[in-house]
């Protein structure tokens, strides 16, 4: 039998509830004026305010449930409401949300301020949201006015492509020009061609367009897709700025492996206008459907919806598998204690409490570069992380070797209390979770010549883009770097991280006598932010392998000039271009640069 208060009887009740509310709708205001603002920064080439705005939306979400908690905390001092009360106010909340139309990020919301007030022993179902309340299907076949999530086109034809993907580009109306817009839709027909092959055009042949452009470092993104009979097919169109000052389509991607890597958690997130969040979720899962939900709604910027839906996914998968947690292995890390769960794809990180030489540095300091991370742009070099706080694990699932891993390591990260249902849990208070790679040094011991090669590769791009986006990964040991399932290599170990511009870049001095020369100890003076890339040839060109594919691809990662060609770019304004996809792509590598005319552009 329901326990939950037969009659809504509390004013106050209903008061709280439209307090958390509002809050949530400031909130998800804003959220949604960056990405309206985008568009206009994106117009100017105002890549700085873009950079500016990516980083401080981070914060948005907590500083909205700090200003609702401290509210409710000072006009109805929330801390001291009964049970009662408080059921009641779920119930006014889940009241407000009917016609809401983004009640899934709205219910987030109420649980984060929830969290805030009450101790974590509340955190049952009578008090939050662990299980949806409102459902988020058909919201836009509400009569009230709503800007559809996507917009459908009809070719008609294969000769109609080029005249469909022309109207595409105009309807989101960009007012800077574009410097040879038929060409670049002849190349996106001809890509088209190339990549699909002469399919039969099926007589439902259409193509949706998500009715917001995506926005992240200097591109502005076309996303939708093209149905033809029972087959569907990603399409995603960057546009960029050309070196004339004008506008170009960069490439057109059309695989699904394509789009997983643009949406992958090693980029930052995208800034898009969403009306309802969820229906763009939706139509993302069509067109990438290994893709998990709490993964898109991060890559849209919603990331503590993403954290709420992973942790319901976590808890599920707990209750499906019967492994343990184990400490993961491979090498150690100094700072961070590591453990896994084998059946799950995803790493716990727990700070420890301890930090032998020659770390110098403290728990707050390694979450500083960690929230560092979480707000610079990742250009697909860096993991995402997601943070949790007192995280109740059944302490039956954990192997005893890693029990006694975080007695001896982090015992002030760990304590143990009773479940709901009697049974013994521990209790994590601080965790960072990240998708587990393979560790890239046990990539290069264990792979294939071409692998290797591959490896290295894909290292030195790594190490190449992270410092051209103003960041020096600080210890650049590989096994601090991962290789995805795509096979890009994605740096992870943010303990030792500094922004390029901070780091001294040096030469090492030319020894004065034979002593100097000889000695194994380093006899020149060294500063705390100094770095000597001539250096890095000791730890990382041991392996014979290893040596000549880097001394084939990237010799000049030991020379400090590089280094100081991108700091001396970065400190006098520059922003580089990353692309989350191949240079080998781009229409001006395929194509070249020249006006052309496609039979299909000559017959419309």
């Amino acid at each position: 039998m329901s326990h939950f208060p037969k009659l809504l009887s509390s004013q106050i009740a209903y008061d709280v509830a439209r307090t958390m509310l509002d809050g949530f709708d400031k909130h998800y205001r804003l959220f949604r004026e960056v990405g309206q603002q985008a568009k206009l920064r994106f117009e100017a080439g105002d890549w700085h305010a873009l950079q500016r705005m990516q980083r401080d939306r981070i914060d948005f979400y907590n500083e909205r449930v700090r200003e609702a908690t401290e509210i409710l905390q000072d006009e109805y001092d929330a801390e001291n409401i009964d049970d009662g009360i408080w059921q009641q106010v779920k119930l006014h909340y889940i009241g407000l949300l009917t016609n809401h139309h983004q009640p899934e990020l709205a219910e987030t919301f109420f649980n984060s301020v929830c969290t805030r007030i009450l101790h974590r022993s509340y955190f049952n179902n009578d008090f939050i949201f662990l299980r949806p309340a409102i459902s988020t299907e058909y919201i836009e076949n509400e009569e009230s006015p709503i800007k559809p999530t996507f917009r459908a086109y009809y070719p008609g034809s294969r000769q109609g492509l080029a005249h469909c993907f022309e109207r595409i580009v105009h309807n989101f109306q960009l007012e800077r020009p574009f410097e040879d817009l038929g060409r670049d839709i002849d190349y996106v027909v001809r890509a088209i061609g190339e990549e699909l092959g002469e399919f039969p055009i099926a007589p439902n042949f259409q193509i949706h367009v998500l009715s917001s452009l995506f926005f992240r470092n200097k591109t502005a993104f076309i996303i939708g897709r093209m149905l033809n009979g029972e087959r569907t097919y990603p399409v995603a169109i960057p546009i960029v700025h050309a070196p004339s000052g004008k506008l170009m389509l960069d490439t057109v991607l059309l695989r699904k492996e394509q789009l997983l890597i643009l949406f992958s958690f090693a980029h930052a997130y995208f800034m898009v206008d969403m009306e309802i969040p969820s229906a763009y979720v939706t139509f993302l899962r069509d067109i990438m459907p290994r893709k998990p939900r709490a993964e898109i709604y991060t890559s849209l910027g919603l990331q503590k919806q993403g954290k709420n839906l992973f942790y319901r996914d976590f808890l599920h998968h707990l209750q499906h598998s019967s492994d343990k947690f184990i400490v993961a292995p491979g090498i150690r890390g100094l700072v961070m204690l590591v453990f896994t769960l084998p059946s799950y794809p995803y790493v716990f990180k727990v700070i420890k409490d301890f930090y032998p030489a020659p770390k110098e540095t403290t728990r707050q300091q390694i979450k500083g570069k960690y929230q560092l991370v979480k707000q610079h742009d990742r250009v697909g070099r860096m993991a995402d992380t997601l943070e949790y706080s007192d995280v109740a694990f059944p302490l039956s699932r954990f192997d005893d070797a890693l029990v006694r891993e975080l007695h001896q390591h982090a015992p002030s990260m760990i304590e143990y209390q009773r479940a709901r249902d009697g049974t013994e849990e521990i209790v994590v208070r601080h965790v960072y979770i990240e998708r587990r790679m393979t560790p890239l040094n046990i990539w290069l011991q264990e792979g294939s010549d071409e692998q290797v090669e591959h490896g290295i590769v894909e290292y030195g791009n790594a190490i190449k883009e992270l410092i051209a986006a103003n960041i020096f990964p600080g210890d650049m040991l590989y096994k601090n770097f991962g290789v995805t399932r795509h096979g890009r290599v994605v740096f992870y170990d943010y303990d030792e991280i500094e922004y390029l511009t901070d780091c001294n870049i040096r030469r090492v001095p030319e020894a004065r006598n034979e002593e100097e020369e000889m000695a194994g100890e380093v006899w020149y003076s060294v500063g705390k932010h100094d770095i000597f890339p001539e250096t890095y040839r000791t730890f990382l060109l041991g392996d014979p392998r290893v040596r000549a594919a880097f001394l084939r691809h990237h010799a000049d990662i030991f020379d400090p000039a590089m280094w100081q060609g991108h700091k001396a770019r970065l400190q006098a304004g520059h922003v580089h271009d990353f692309y989350a996809y191949d240079a080998s792509e781009r229409f001006i590598h395929r194509y070249g640069r020249n006006p052309v005319q496609s039979p299909a552009r000559r017959a419309a």
